[in-house]
């Protein structure tokens, strides 16, 4: 019996050209309050850089610092709206790789540290099965709290997500696109894994 694949694309610099959760702040908020908040953070966004200060941890206080205390319904009404912006983020040749794997048959998967509520329209959009981002926390009222329910979907944790979806291996072939080195080991565990192969 063939296996089935499952083509697996990481989401910002693989299908998209731009980080979306910087093009979502200023989409969201403007450009005056993006360029505010950063300069807020520049000190820890410095840090970051050279290696001082965890990624997770920036991205965690910068989505804090925008989005805490939004209701989720206008959060999603955003991530459904900046749909159409990121149609000019796109790279055509990631593009024609889902259409690809598409045609061929084969599951296809984005594994992301981005936020699900803007990847998931888009995906629904070209028809892509299964999601696996960072999910945000809400409370009692339906208010962002400006926590995320999930850990950093980077290096070994995108391999961890993978198989909490699809546990059982040696039953699929498993092909995988990324661009960082965040992608890292989920390509070296992949059976065909590429770096970089739609720029």
């Amino acid at each position: 019996m063939e296996r089935e694949t499952l083509a697996v694309f990481d989401f910002d610099g693989t299908i998209t050209q731009k980080d979306t959760l910087l093009e979502f702040i200023k989409f969201s908020k403007g450009k005056w309050q993006f360029y505010f908040g950063f300069l807020l953070f520049s000190p820890l966004l410095v840090a970051m850089k050279l290696k001082l200060y965890p990624n997770w941890k920036i991205k965690q206080r910068l989505f804090s610092y925008f989005y805490k205390g939004t209701s989720i319904e206008t959060f999603d009404n955003w991530g459904n709206e900046f749909v159409s912006k990121m149609d000019k983020m796109l790279r055509s040749k990631a593009i024609d790789a889902l259409k690809f794997h598409k045609e061929n048959g084969d599951k296809i998967i984005i594994i992301s540290a981005s936020i699900e509520n803007w990847i998931k329209p888009w995906a629904e959009k070209v028809y892509i099965d299964t999601i696996l981002a960072t999910k945000i926390e809400t409370d009692e009222k339906s208010v962002l709290t400006g926590q995320f329910l999930t850990k950093n979907c980077y290096g070994q944790e995108k391999v961890n997500r993978l198989l909490a979806e699809f546990p059982n291996r040696k039953e699929y072939t498993l092909v995988v696109y990324g661009d960082s080195r965040g992608d890292k080991e989920l390509i070296d565990f992949a059976d065909e894994g590429y770096y970089n192969k739609f720029e």
